[in-house]
């Protein structure tokens, strides 16, 4: 016989019996699925952001099959309708979601703050912070650099005059932006709040006032002017606290660095 016909036989040969082995193999060492997990997996949106606390949608839909009191409300992205669809499916009381934004704590872009260097190496946030904490000359702003813009499912963030921006009307409130900073300057918040502390500096007023022209210098107008009390200054940086809040914006009007921002913050559910 035609030694090449030979080679091509035994080769296929072999392919058919493995094949075979592989079925069979399949059919008896399957593992049975969960037809329970199956359908919550089906409701779920597919972000696989992991905001839930699980390793995605599969985890998350395991979970809530095979574990008794797993709340319904974890998913931010699919919001109420994900919500009332897995209690539904699982027989338990509706569970409300509290929608979330993304929201980037920085507004000192090119013309606003300063630059120690000219960063012209791997056009990566995460590559320019290891040299020397970044080419900004405040090492706790915005790079610009774009990592947060390419993880967003939803094109939500853009790089506009060197500083992320977020569209709160595209966000689903996933937080992959969030975990993709390397500044830890991107956090997520209720979209039903309405002040916002544009700043990340815990540098002293003298220092942001250097490098920044919009940083918060820890001046504490805002904090004797809210009528609720609800803005302190921790580690020279204003904080809201949410839960005294009234949504009144004067801490936005008498801020004369311009870094707390009044607006409506609704995101892609609520808008």
């Amino acid at each position: 016989m035609n030694p090449i016909l030979l080679a091509i036989l035994a080769v296929t040969a072999i392919g058919v019996i493995c094949a075979v082995f592989l079925a069979v193999a399949s059919k008896i060492m399957a593992v049975p699925e969960n037809e329970l997990a199956k359908q919550i997996r089906a409701c779920l949106p597919g972000a696989n952001c992991g905001a839930c606390g699980y390793a995605g949608c599969d985890g998350y839909a395991k979970a809530l099959a095979e574990e008794k009191g797993i709340q319904t409300n974890l998913c931010v992205p699919g919001a109420d309708a994900v919500s009332r669809q897995l209690s539904d499916l699982l027989g338990v009381e509706f569970q409300d979601v509290v929608e979330q934004v993304a929201m980037v704590k920085c507004r000192g872009d090119c013309n606003k703050s300063r630059r120690r260097m000219d960063y012209r190496g791997v056009p990566s946030c995460a590559a320019a912070r290891l040299l020397y904490s970044g080419h900004s000359a405040c090492s706790y702003g915005c790079l610009g650099l774009g990592d947060c813009a390419l993880v967003c499912p939803e094109h939500a963030i853009c790089i506009e005059n060197g500083i992320a921006h977020v569209d709160t009307r595209k966000c689903i409130g996933c937080g992959m932006c969030a975990k993709a900073c390397p500044s830890n300057l991107i956090t997520l918040i209720a979209d039903v709040e309405r002040a916002f502390v544009m700043c990340n500096s815990h540098s002293n007023g003298a220092l942001v006032h250097k490098n920044c022209d919009v940083g918060c210098i820890g001046c504490r107008m805002c904090v004797r002017e809210c009528p609720a009390d609800a803005i302190s200054i921790v580690d020279n940086l204003a904080t809201i606290d949410y839960e005294k809040c009234v949504d009144c914006g004067h801490c936005a009007d008498v801020c004369k660095r311009g870094c707390i921002a009044f607006g409506d913050f609704s995101g892609a559910h609520r808008a």
